[in-house]
């Protein structure tokens, strides 16, 4: 019994480390293309809140 309980939270933690890692990855394009738009001009410093909040995600996200 004890061993399914073990497996069944084993599973659950690998499924969580798997949303994470792709979760990383929407947070990462995210914040290369915000820096893209800001080179090229179609982003503005006044925005600079939505690359904050994708930086803390990213953090939080890294997190363990």
């Amino acid at each position: 019994m004890e061993g399914v309980v073990i497996d069944r939270e084993i599973e659950i933690m690998e499924g969580i480390l798997e949303s994470k890692s792709k979760y990383r990855k929407i947070i990462q394009a995210g914040i290369a293309r915000w820096v893209k738009d800001f080179q090229d001009g179609r982003i503005e410093i006044k925005t600079v809140e939505d690359l904050k909040k994708l930086i803390e995600i990213d953090i939080e996200l890294q997190k363990e």
